[in-house]
């Protein structure tokens, strides 16, 4: 990490300390402006003299017996460094406003850290560099003198064939109290890897409440693995969220893109859900000094990249014409996706771009990637909100922008990535096409933990298959569709609810994916929330497992000389187009030789190396016949 990144830490470190003193949390009920006076109203000034909210689904109560204040902690490590959240019930005014980190060595407890608590938002934060990754390591914060949460490091799984991640998303406060029919069998199942895409909570202006809700609801899962949690719009109290670089929003529902609510507060939410996470690749805060997060995270032998679908994303209103009931909702049967498709308009931004451009040539650590991020890439979805309440097409994916939604597939494709995400409340995977239909990658939306706000229906209108269907699906809707924004997808499977109204119905669950570095496959498992019938099994249509090769879908036309490596085994090739530039494809191959495909006639570079492609290259390699046995020696 830079000086300068370092510097700002301390500099934080220093000034959450100086906030965070007794006199400040007592008086400062107005952290964030006298604009919004409530924000996060039951965690901030006189906050235990506040009677309890009223109404059917209030959050859990902040005052608590003071040996149970650690309300949670989660972590991630990578590549030496251990970053780990504590988080805090909102202290009193006479309370220390400092945490200890501890660690287990020869039965043994050690303090190697303390950290100042923040305020607001009650949260303490750790980081120990040169951490040994090889070995379990028990930890525990403290507060005060009885204060404690403990829980385990878990040692990388590298040497594991098969890596499992649990997708997760979209956890509903309409419903409260424990989750235990997921967490107990997610103990069972007993991920390396938690991710929890967005929408932890629906509390909105109420984020450190409902964040400490949502950990007391997953805390026995938490507390012992890496977890990944990303906001997404409803964590910052937004309907919908279109960051636009960071600038504000004026317009109700936020169409007009950027954020409504103060920069203080956006920067909380982002602090208590993401500070654990590996540094940014790119720390420099968007506008008006709001925070991002985006970054990558090794485990085991997969490299993820994590995105912010959100932040920089084009908001519609007022940049395309309205053709329907909202900015963002288009019912008109005769308008064209083409319109839509402004120049201009952005979707993940041209940072993060970078960012996959980089990290699509680094393969250090690595054997397979994927990317995570909170929403799909493109509107698989046909009914909103209700059964019969059919939309043509939901600006609120990333399905649209279409421009750049094709420039974010090809980046996931050059490496043969996956996508895992939430968002919308309905489980599916598909076949992204770029092109043509299955060109691109596959990508899999976790169905809603808890499906209480807003159920969503796969039902095409014909309510026939598409072409090419899967064959022996008990699914009648799969195949090839062109989703409402126009782009060419194939579906796999989905989990309609069956009836929203009915907790046991509505298509509550979560998703498995299943790594298999050996077999070079990813599985996906699709499972309810409660049991059926006294079982528990997964979802019609899934599993279903692919090979990794297939995240590139195109056809090769002709190959390049069969590449044999002299001194190393299983290394980085990247193919590029000499005519334009384009890298075609990056890759880490497997075994003494591979034989590059390409898709287009003419001259290609091609340049290899044990982790990065940058030890041997040859220009000008022009493309033989599909049958061609020309061989090229590599040597490192």
């Amino acid at each position: 990490m830079n000086f300068t990144r370092r510097l700002f830490i301390k500099l934080s470190a220093l000034l959450a300390l100086w906030r965070g003193g007794p006199l400040q949390a007592q008086t400062n009920g107005k952290p964030f402006g006298t604009d919004f006076p409530n924000l996060d109203s039951l965690a901030v000034g006189q906050w235990w003299m506040k009677p309890l909210p009223k109404g059917a689904n209030p959050p859990p109560p902040m005052d608590v017996p003071r040996d149970q204040v650690l309300a949670f902690a989660l972590y991630t490590q990578d590549r030496g460094t251990l970053k780990l959240t504590a988080q805090l019930y909102p202290l009193k005014p006479d309370e220390p406003r400092e945490t200890r980190l501890e660690l287990q060595k020869e039965n043994e407890w050690i303090e190697v850290a303390r950290q100042p608590v923040i305020y607001p938002g009650w949260s303490s934060h750790f980081r120990i560099e040169k951490w040994d990754d090889t070995q379990d390591v028990r930890y525990r914060v403290r507060h005060g003198k009885d204060a404690i949460f403990e829980g385990l490091i878990r040692r990388d799984p590298r040497d594991k064939d098969v890596i499992v991640v649990a997708n997760m998303s979209c956890n509903s406060s309409r419903t409260t109290g424990a989750r235990a029919e997921i967490v107990d069998h997610l103990k069972a199942q007993d991920p390396d890897l938690l991710f929890f895409a967005g929408d932890q909570t629906y509390r909105h202006t109420e984020h450190t409440a409902g964040w400490i809700e949502f950990g007391l609801q997953f805390r026995d899962i938490i507390r012992d693995r890496p977890t990944i949690t990303i906001p997404d719009d409803h964590d910052v109290g937004h309907p919908n969220l279109w960051g636009e670089n960071g600038r504000r929003s004026t317009l109700s529902g936020n169409a007009d893109g950027g954020y409504f609510y103060p920069v203080e507060y956006v920067n909380l939410v982002q602090r208590q859900q993401t500070w654990h996470l590996p540094d940014p690749v790119d720390p420099e805060p968007i506008e008006r000094g709001i925070g991002v997060y985006f970054t990558r995270l090794r485990l085991g032998g997969i490299d993820f990249a994590i995105l912010e679908d959100r932040t920089f994303k084009s908001g519609p209103a007022g940049k395309i014409p309205k053709m329907g009931p909202r900015p963002d909702h288009i019912n008109d049967p005769k308008y064209d996706p083409k319109s839509i498709d402004v120049p201009g308009l952005q979707l993940l931004g041209e940072r993060q771009h970078k960012f996959l451009r980089d990290w699509s040539a680094d393969w250090t650590g690595a054997e397979v990637k994927a990317v995570l991020s909170q929403t799909a890439f493109c509107g698989a979805v046909h009914m909103h909100g209700k059964r019969n309440d059919r939309l043509l097409a939901d600006l609120d994916c990333n399905g649209w922008p279409q421009t750049p939604r094709r420039q974010a597939l090809e980046d996931l494709r050059r490496v043969q990535a996956v996508h895992l995400c939430g968002d919308q409340h309905l489980a599916v995977v598909v076949k992204h096409g770029i092109d043509q239909f299955g060109d691109g990658p596959y990508g899999f939306t976790s169905p809603a933990l808890v499906n209480t706000i807003y159920g969503r229906w796969w039902h095409p209108e014909n309510e026939q298959p598409g072409p090419n269907p899967v064959a022996g699906s008990p699914l009648p809707w799969t195949g090839d569709f062109k989703d409402g924004l126009g782009n060419p997808i194939s579906m796999m499977a989905y989990a309609n609810p069956t009836d929203i109204t009915d907790e046991q119905r509505r298509g509550d669950g979560y998703g498995l994916v299943r790594f298999d570095k050996r077999q070079q496959q990813i599985t996906f498992e699709c499972w309810p929330r409660f049991e059926v019938a006294g079982q528990r099994t997964q979802y019609p249509g899934w599993p279903i497992t692919i090979a990794m090769r297939d995240n590139d879908g195109r056809k090769p036309i002709a190959y390049l000389p069969e590449l044999v490596f002299e001194n190393v085994e299983s290394p980085v090739v990247q193919v590029t187009r000499q005519d334009t530039g384009e890298v075609v494809y990056s890759l880490r191959v497997r075994g003494k030789s591979f034989r590059p495909p390409v898709f287009a006639a003419g001259e290609y570079s091609i340049s290899v190396g044990k982790d990065r492609p940058d030890n041997w290259r040859r220009t000008g390699v022009r493309s033989g016949s599909i049958d061609s046995d020309a061989k090229m020696s590599v040597r490192l």
